[in-house]
């Protein structure tokens, strides 16, 4: 191995790829990239149609780049010809590639209104002009006949943006050598340590031989699991096995219970299959497209949707605050929205399990919310940059802040019926999947426990039908696999889908809505981030991303608003960053782009997670444009009310206060809602909600739903530790009833 010394500060990927810094998963990755260019005829669009796109790329893309107008624009056609998107578009564009063959006859036409041939004959200054046009919504209407220009700029500004970030010589550039893996991290950074790392180990951390294979070893022998014959009766099928299907399949797999699992995605083994890249591991999020609609559309994918065994905690942040009680109770405190059917005290003590099972982060004395019955298991995580900046601005202007609590390994940690799992290395890498089993994600802490006891795991299969006896409680359910329709015979179902594709299946098979409720109410937490250069370096891809929290503003004394949100500091890794300023509304294009992108390691951020309110104008229903399965689009319609504007209106003009204070310059905003709730409410009677506090659905016996869509109101905190207690709880309360029927 090449001398650490040599390779840092410059931190080349090339040295890199000199050394054992890499997994093979990686290396195989950035080596492609390498690769000279091949001059190949488009897949996708036509000759006409490739010149233009040729022709916008090379305005996109700064003049000092690497990565050429060309290779960008193959990457866009290779991506179309493949049929790949990114989970979602909006509901006023045509699919991806109509709306990339439009866009581009449109800049044409707009070329020769102005009397050129195409955009490829106009000069760079005019071209820059017509894009600018574009980018604001001001481009002439004759040439776009309807589409949405605006749109249609701001995703192909960022999937070249992406395409530049990911480029090896880009990450070069900008100074980012963040895909060395977790003992390479260490090495790396011996001469450059930031001053909130924790010092060098004298000897690396070596698993003991109990550790399950699926958390440390790259070339092992698959799990080996009970299997169940689709003519057998099981106990239950449980659909989707991420935060809320997860704890629960462990739990009944426990009580001796036959249970079954499906999973539309695949079971990866994260240290031999995740590579630490980012375009690499777009799979581990739901790219199945995604009609977004409403004046506020959410972006779905990779903002808040997982897929695989895990589901979406492959790709959380592991940030586990747990909600105040005062949450719970919505209606009451402020008169809207709805209070849950229970209090904070029914999920206080699956709070305790999971943050001892899962062996979260955090400090001695957490200052917001009831006093807790046990402390935190390991000890917080080191600040990064941004938490520091964070902290000292803070500090100055009188908010409290804290080590926030994380589901992340400050130390290793031996999780019974589990074995041990290594502490994080800081890489940051947590939202594009942790390769070493120190994020407690579901596939490396509950699955090997489901798995031990008996549970049968079936990746890659998708859940249809949901049949019932004639009685009207449920007897099958229908799922496809290899192309092959199956059904699997069982006397219960657990739907943890999510608070989409938990509804579209319901709405498929005309269950659960004789109210009209499945799919209503969706929520999506107000999540503004506001960004600062600062003249030192913060190297923003460094440490846990959401480091430090505070909560004074869970209900602010000035608040024009009903309910709260928290704080937090943030990281980000280079291709999201570039994304979220391509979508940001700043218009930064060419030289422009580049010159902001080779700040990169100066920026800091800081995210709020707030309240959302349920309306009945923000839903989710079936489309009636298929998908590629051949089954009904999912359309979302989501419009932010005044609540959630007066909410991120206060917390804009705070962060920008926080980041002045520090010292930040260049602000800038990314409008953002977080995460997706709601759309299958629990509550007290089968006229307003979907389920019963346990989470049977209201007329359907045997079947239940257990994921974030039965949340009645978003908490001002983030979902994952409240998912995962729910989903012990309807666990238990199921369990609890069975005895007794049985008795």
């Amino acid at each position: 191995m090449a001398n650490p010394e040599a390779l840092y500060p410059a931190g080349s990927v090339r040295a890199l790829l000199r050394t054992e810094l890499l997994t093979p998963a990686t290396r195989a990755v950035i080596e492609t990239r390498l690769q000279p260019a091949e001059e190949k005829a488009p897949e996708f669009f036509s000759v006409d149609e490739f010149r233009t796109l040729t022709s916008a790329c090379a305005r996109l893309l700064p003049t000092s780049s690497p990565l050429t107008a060309k290779q960008a624009a193959h990457a866009v056609d290779t991506r179309l010809a493949n049929g790949h998107c990114d989970g979602w578009r909006y509901d006023t564009l045509p699919p991806d590639g109509d709306a990339y063959r439009k866009g581009l006859r449109a800049l044409d036409e707009n070329a020769r209104l102005d009397g050129f041939a195409h955009f490829g004959t106009v000069p760079a200054a005019r071209q820059d002009q017509l894009l600018a046009a574009v980018a604001r919504g001001e481009s002439k209407d004759g040439a776009w006949n309807g589409l949405d220009g605006k749109r249609f700029f701001e995703e192909l500004l960022a999937e070249i943006s992406e395409c530049y970030m990911s480029d090896p010589f880009v990450q070069e550039q900008i100074g980012y050598a963040g895909m060395a893996d977790a003992a390479g991290w260490q090495r790396i950074g011996l001469d450059e340590r930031e001053v909130w790392e924790p010092a060098e180990r004298e000897t690396s951390f070596t698993a003991p031989a109990v550790l399950p294979p699926l958390v440390n070893q790259r070339d092992h022998a698959e799990p080996v699991m009970r299997h169940w014959s689709d003519t057998e009766i099981v106990d239950a099928v449980v659909i989707g096995t991420g935060a809320g299907g997860g704890p629960l399949l462990a739990r009944l797999a426990q009580a001796g219970l036959k249970i079954v699992a499906l999973e539309a995605g695949k079971f990866c083994n994260p240290a031999r299959d995740f590579a630490t890249d980012e375009r690499a591991q777009r799979d581990l999020f739901w790219n199945d497209e995604r009609l977004s609609a409403g004046r506020d559309p959410i972006p779905f994918g990779n903002n808040n949707s997982g897929i695989g065994v895990g589901g979406s905690t492959l790709h959380y942040t592991a940030y586990t605050p747990r909600p105040q009680p005062d949450d719970f109770r919505l209606h009451s405190e402020f008169g809207v929205g709805v209070d849950w059917p229970f209090g904070y005290e029914e999920l206080e003590p699956y709070y305790d399990e999971l943050e001892a099972f899962l062996g979260v982060s955090g400090p001695t004395h957490y200052p917001w919310g009831p006093p807790r019955r046990r402390g935190y298991p390991l000890a917080p995580l080191p600040l990064n940059s941004a938490a520091q900046l964070m902290q000292r601005a803070c500090r100055k202007l009188g908010i409290r802040t804290s080590a926030a609590p994380n589901a992340a390994l400050s130390a290793p940690y031996y999780q019974p019926a589990v074995g041990w799992r290594p502490a994080c290395t800081n890489r940051g890498f947590c939202q594009s999947g942790c390769s070493t089993g120190a994020k407690a994600s579901v596939d490396v802490t509950f699955i090997p426990v489901a798995l031990q006891a008996g549970a049968e795991l079936r990746p890659e299969t998708f859940a249809t039908q949901i049949e019932r006896h004639s009685s009207g409680r449920v007897s099958a359910v229908v799922y496809v696999q290899d192309g092959k329709e199956h059904r699997q015979r069982c006397r219960n179902v657990f739907l943890c889908a999510g608070a989409i594709e938990t509804p579209r299946l319901l709405l498929m098979n005309g269950l659960a809505n004789e109210n009209g409720q499945a799919g209503r109410n969706f929520m999506a937490h107000t999540g503004a981030q506001i960004w600062a250069r600062f003249d030192e370096e913060t190297r923003p891809f460094k440490g846990i991303p959401g480091g430090l929290i505070s909560e004074d503003t869970h209900r602010p004394n000035d608040a024009d608003f009903a309910g709260g949100y928290l704080l937090q500091s943030i990281g980000v890794m280079p291709v999201t960053y570039a994304s979220q300023l391509a979508r940001s509304g700043r218009g930064l294009f060419g030289d422009a782009l580049g010159e902001h992108l080779l700040g990169y390691n100066h920026f800091a951020g800081i995210n709020i997670l707030g309240e959302c309110l349920p309306s009945p104008e923000n839903f989710v229903e079936l489309s009636d444009e298929p998908d590629v399965r051949g089954f009904p689009k999912p359309r979302i319609h989501f419009s932010a009310g005044e609540n959630e504007r007066r909410l991120s209106a206060h917390a804009d003009r705070l962060m920008r206060e926080i980041w002045e204070e520090a010292g930040g310059q260049d602000l800038w905003a990314f409008p953002r809602f977080a995460h997706i709730i709601g759309t299958c409410r629990m509550g007290r009677d089968g006229e307003s909600a979907v389920v019963d506090s346990d989470g049977r659905c209201f007329g359907i016996d045997g079947l239940f739903i257990c994921d974030h869509s039965i949340f009645p109101s978003a908490l001002a905190a983030n979902p994952a530790l409240t998912i995962m207690a729910l989903s012990l709880r309807t666990a238990d309360q199921f369990l609890n009833d069975t005895r007794r029927t049985k008795t």
